[in-house]
């Protein structure tokens, strides 16, 4: 009688875990959906031709060893892979030392001190869709 009564109580434990976790699979899918539905939306309004992009990165004069392969890494990613738009005007690459007088408006502009990789697109309505940090 005792057997019977664990195994009942370990069948109910798992048939309501199971329906627990369906129930709630069905809420994560659905969530899922409306997510790539939401994000399909806003990447068919963002989906416009750039007309430049713009690659900057930003540095101190004092620079530590993982800076400067940041910088050499994304000149060299941008020299080898985009070499006709870079030659064409379509894509700008600079190193920008926020220390020097002369760059100080644009660190400004970015908010950018010490290390900082900024990539800009630049739109025929003159958005600007940027990523960086």
């Amino acid at each position: 009688m005792q057997k019977k009564t664990i195994i009942l109580i370990i069948a109910i434990a798992v048939i309501g875990t199971v329906f627990l976790i369906l129930k709630n699979g069905n809420k994560s899918t659905e969530a899922q959906s409306q997510n790539n539905q939401i994000a399909e939306n806003q990447s068919k309004e963002e989906k416009q031709s750039a007309e430049k992009i713009q690659v900057f990165v930003f540095h101190a004069t004092q620079r530590c060893y993982s800076c400067i392969a940041i910088g050499k890494l994304a000149g060299e990613t941008v020299n080898e892979y985009f070499q006709p738009e870079l030659r064409d005007g379509k894509i700008e690459f600079r190193e920008i030392n926020v220390d020097l007088p002369e760059n100080k408006e644009l660190a400004y502009k970015f908010q950018a001190s010490g290390s900082s990789l900024f990539i800009m697109a630049r739109t025929t309505s003159q958005k600007t869709l940027g990523f960086g940090g």
